[in-house]
């Protein structure tokens, strides 16, 4: 049985996976689609919970295999991506699956399950908050604040092309809005 899709994308420290993880604590025939990186794990972060932690050979011969639902190199050498396996395990339970991703990647999954998959952009309300978000939570150096806040310039340029945009100005409601843009979703026939 193939579930629903649900895809929060934003740019890196608008608060998707702090929503993401509210919805899950709400819906619970949702599960959570653990991603695939290459990158280093941060600390607290659970190889197999948050990521699927992998070397760039392992990455890359994944990919070769053909073993990814979508991948991209979001910054330079950091490569993320969904595994088919983990899509098919959620599935497989009769659940319905939560996508926490970059933007590209929401938008490949969006184009990829089309009507049975709602696509929503956490924006944040502005560049400074961005910044200051991304600072506070202390696993910015500066040259990866630069990185991301470029990239959040060039991912703001996506965001109409998802189902809905949610501007993350109080977190609260964004979770509220979210939770209730799902619930509507996955009671519509």
């Amino acid at each position: 049985m193939e579930g629903k899709s649900i895809v929060i994308s934003a740019p890196s420290g608008a608060g998707k996976t702090t929503i993401v993880n509210f919805v899950l604590d709400k819906i619970h025939n949702i599960e959570f689609s653990v991603s695939a990186c290459n990158r280093r794990q941060r600390p607290g972060e659970i190889d197999g919970k948050n990521y699927h932690f992998l070397s760039t050979a392992d990455f890359q011969k994944k990919i070769n295999k053909g073993l990814f639902l979508e991948w991209e190199e979001v910054y330079q050498n950091q490569y993320y991506g969904t595994l088919i396996s983990s899509v098919s395990t959620v599935w497989e339970k009769g659940k319905h699956i939560i996508f926490d991703l970059d933007v590209k990647g929401g938008l490949n999954i969006k184009n990829k399950f089309l009507d049975n998959c709602i696509s929503i952009f956490i924006m944040p309300p502005s560049v400074e908050d961005l910044k200051s978000r991304l600072l506070k939570r202390g696993t910015e150096d500066d040259n990866s604040l630069k990185c991301r806040i470029q990239k959040f310039e060039e991912e703001i340029n996506y965001k109409d092309q998802f189902d809905f945009v949610i501007v993350n100005d109080n977190l609260e409601l964004a979770c509220d809005e979210v939770l209730n843009l799902i619930t509507n979703f996955l009671n519509k026939s």
